[in-house]
């Protein structure tokens, strides 16, 4: 995956794709993790019909490895803008992986005028028990025992059990990356804490745009309630929920995932 174009903006790392000659541009924005990698199963699809720009969120990956004091989910959505800004992107297509995705939400409240259509995997519009007792443990194992701990455990969390029995080499070597590129425990906390503290359940009908919210009905660490949730208070949202894949839906059973957000951004369904 070799970008066209790279760079910095206010110490987040991006890079550009080049699509089709006048192809609309699509933003990609991960999740907890934050890296741009999480988007390699999409590529090929993307490339093929948009201009595609990635970033690592700030604290993680090849961006400032820090925070901003007060960090949060519209501090997230400030830094899409700044990507924006960077590649010359007046609007954008955001597509958005769990706190990729509140993000993505969060600048459609802010910045309607920078957003076409959004696509949420994953996310949700208040807090929830459910996703605060899996943090809640998570933080416990950074904590307690730190990263290697915490990402050894994140498998299970992200994963359908098969999937983890059929690919453990894989898995295995994610997480040797993984635990070398780890953030800083304080901004990994601080990028949990964001997530939890995020609520726009009463501004959902403030959103026009249109809105792909995705998820899977076997998802251990954000349940489909939520995705449900989102889309009965979004103005103009379609909702597809995949029978199984887990989390990481977008990666195990990505060419149904692929399919799927390929026609939405093409106005095809």
């Amino acid at each position: 995956m070799e970008a066209v174009n790279s760079g910095t903006a206010d110490g987040l790392y991006w890079e550009m794709h080049d699509g089709p000659a006048g192809a609309t541009s699509v933003l990609l924005s991960a999740g907890l993790g934050g890296s741009a990698a999480f988007w390699a199963p999409q590529m090929d699809a993307l490339t093929e019909r948009f201009r595609v720009i990635l970033y690592d969120h700030r604290g993680t990956g090849r961006s400032d490895r820090s925070l901003k004091p007060g960090h949060s989910v519209a501090a997230m959505a400030e830094d899409m803008v700044a990507v924006l800004d960077a590649t010359d992107t007046a609007r954008a297509h955001i597509v958005g992986h769990a706190a990729g995705g509140n993000a993505g939400l969060q600048l459609a409240l802010d910045h309607p005028e920078r957003l076409d259509k959004l696509v949420v995997v994953n996310g949700w519009s208040r807090p929830d028990p459910h996703v605060a007792r899996c943090f809640a443990a998570r933080i416990r194992l950074l904590e307690a025992f730190g990263p290697t701990a915490y990402v050894e455990a994140q498998a299970v969390f992200l994963y359908p059990p098969d999937w983890i029995s059929e690919n453990d080499a894989l898995v295995k070597t994610q997480e040797h990356h993984h635990i070398q590129t780890f953030p800083r425990t304080d901004v990994m906390l601080a990028r949990i804490g964001a997530l939890l503290a995020f609520d726009i359940d009463d501004r959902l009908g403030e959103i026009p745009h249109p809105v792909l919210v995705a998820s899977s009905a076997d998802d251990m660490l954000v349940p489909p309630l939520l995705s449900r949730r989102l889309a009965e208070g979004l103005p103009s949202a379609t909702l597809d929920v995949v029978p199984w894949g887990g989390h990481a839906f977008t990666a195990t059973v990505s060419g149904a995932f692929n399919a799927r957000l390929v026609a939405f951004l093409n106005g095809d369904g």
